[in-house]
């Protein structure tokens, strides 16, 4: 409407001066219901010309959507490991801190494998004060075994040493018997070392191996246990959370209820722009937007991120080709949008719905010394229509709610 106001001022009204004060055309007389068309066909054709013209300029350079709304990412709440649910530590709604337990598992089978893991524990210590005691008395095998060799070595050699001074003194027979009671004694000293050093590895090896063995499966039970407390990973709220004492949850199947992290949707707004203006929008682009959820208020916004891909057009791999046709509605450009000022999305409900306006800024190239006269007079025209649309979102702004309050019927 107003771009055919605008756009009547330049000609429509210049071919009726023409006629009124040039052909002295009055309307009621020369001028009629039936004769207007006739009478002002060049002013009405150039409107009409000029208004599609000025309206496909502004809505290219400076796109507008209402595909616009705050998304925010919620976290399922999910146990690691299936389970029945033991106790319930929040209600229907509640804020959550991160690290707070919100439900807790049966643990039953968990506790029983952390008291096992613990008695192993015990039992490894007590076998490890046996071991050392063991090696106390191995020691002292070692040494009776000495002693008990140096004694029959002494007397085979006192024997050995009356036969070489008066042979036949000693029977040949009894020093063989003396040099194989010293053979046994040696082989005993040799048992009881070998025994200790036994006893020692088992010490100083096996029995750490043993305890660290059952340290790391304390750790584990430990560990099992802890996943039966389910917590909430970031500081947020949740939501909607119906889980009651007795419901059996699955990771895979059954989630417990959703958390809404802290600030989610309070900083990115993203906007759908339709695929014709893939060229027009840019990084850096200033934009506005107005949401229901914070009406007759305009937010300064910059474009941060465009899209490259178009949603609709992807597709999973399978055993059937892709059939271009099938694909319902055209996709959107998605276009990531942040306020241009701190604090800029507060108020807004997280996930809700806005209208946003792009506009197109050319000063860069308008300022440039190799840029012709013509084309800045086209550049300027581009930029300066855009406060058109600027007016029409703060209509837009200004009636939101009276179309969604009165208008819409509900």
């Amino acid at each position: 409407m107003f771009e055919l106001i605008i756009c009547s001022l330049v000609t429509i009204l210049p071919d009726y001066l023409y006629r009124r004060y040039v052909q002295n055309k009055r309307f009621g007389k020369e001028i009629t219901f039936y004769s207007v068309w006739y009478e002002l066909r060049w002013g009405i054709t150039g409107c009409l010309l000029l208004t599609i013209s000025l309206i496909t300029m502004i809505f290219y350079f400076h796109p507008a959507t209402n595909s616009a709304t705050l998304f925010f990412r919620t976290i399922p709440i999910l146990p690691e490991g299936s389970g029945r649910v033991a106790e319930v530590k929040v209600g229907f709604s509640a804020p959550v801190s991160k690290g707070d337990v919100i439900f807790r598992l049966d643990s039953s089978k968990q506790e029983a494998a952390l008291e096992t893991a613990k008695r192993k524990i015990a039992e490894v210590d007590a076998a490890m004060l046996t071991a050392e005691a063991d090696v106390t008395k191995a020691e002292a095998q070692i040494q009776e075994a000495r002693s008990a060799h140096q004694q029959a070595k002494d007397e085979l050699d006192v024997k050995s040493d009356l036969q070489r001074r008066n042979p036949g003194i000693v029977p040949q027979r009894d020093i063989e018997k003396l040099q194989v009671a010293v053979d046994q004694r040696q082989a005993g000293i040799d048992g009881a070392v070998a025994g200790k050093q036994s006893l020692v590895a088992r010490l100083s090896t096996l029995l750490p191996a043993e305890k660290a063995s059952a340290e790391a499966a304390l750790a584990q039970a430990q560990v099992d246990l802890d996943k039966t407390f389910i917590r909430a990973g970031v500081a947020g709220r949740v939501e909607q959370f119906a889980l009651r004492i007795g419901d059996v949850v699955n990771p895979l199947m059954r989630p417990a209820g959703i958390l809404i992290p802290e600030g989610a949707g309070q900083r990115v707004l993203q906007a759908g722009f339709g695929q014709i203006e893939a060229q027009v929008m840019k990084e850096g682009m200033v934009a506005e937007a107005t949401c229901i959820s914070r009406p007759w208020v305009i937010i300064p916004m910059v474009v941060t991120t465009v899209q490259d891909y178009i949603a609709a057009g992807q597709f999973r791999g399978g055993e059937q080709l892709v059939e271009a046709q099938n694909v319902a509605r055209p996709g959107t450009i998605l276009v990531h949008l942040e306020p241009l000022y701190k604090g800029g999305l507060e108020g807004v409900t997280a996930g809700s719905s806005c209208i946003v306006n792009a506009y197109t800024s050319n000063h860069e190239e308008i300022v440039a010394k190799e840029t012709s006269t013509g084309r800045k007079i086209v550049l300027h025209v581009i930029d300066g229509v855009g406060l058109v649309h600027a007016l029409l979102l703060r209509i837009q702004a200004l009636l939101l709610p009276i179309k969604t309050l009165v208008l819409s019927g509900h």
